[in-house]
């Protein structure tokens, strides 16, 4: 199976917007709701613990790809393959302490690109470009 999720029709990719943060050994995912949803995708936690940066902020949406390579809502709402739920990363926010948010989105593609270089399994970059910074 290729590395990329291949978005609907709508360039929608099904899946749940999701913030993720590490800080040291700690990681948190935060969906838009606000609830800590970090023991839910343990696979994504696993990816970005295996970083060799320790403190960076990602913005992308949490996903399910089924063996046709479109993302399956369905299979990630149930629950039931909370497993297999990666990461599909548009947008890094900060990284070593600092806000990267000012920055023009194609620099936050190349900083991300580089943050990911060696892309654990559980954490892919998004082709498409998202930005709704706050």
């Amino acid at each position: 199976m290729g590395k990329w999720f291949r978005p609907d029709e709508s360039g929608s990719t099904s899946g749940y917007r999701l913030r993720l943060e590490r800080h040291g050994d700690r990681v948190r995912l935060i969906p838009k709701g606000g609830h800590i949803r970090t023991k839910r995708f343990p696979w994504i936690v696993e990816a970005a613990l295996k970083n060799r940066q320790k403190l960076f902020v990602i913005d992308g949406e949490a996903v399910i790809r089924g063996i046709d390579g479109y993302s399956d809502f369905n299979a990630l709402h149930s629950g039931k393959h909370n497993a297999e739920v990666e990461m599909l990363a548009f947008d890094i926010l900060a990284m070593d302490g600092e806000d990267l948010r000012p920055l023009p989105l194609s620099m936050g593609k190349t900083n991300l690109q580089r943050l990911l270089a060696r892309r654990p399994e559980g954490i892919y970059i998004g082709l498409r470009a998202r930005r709704d910074r706050p």
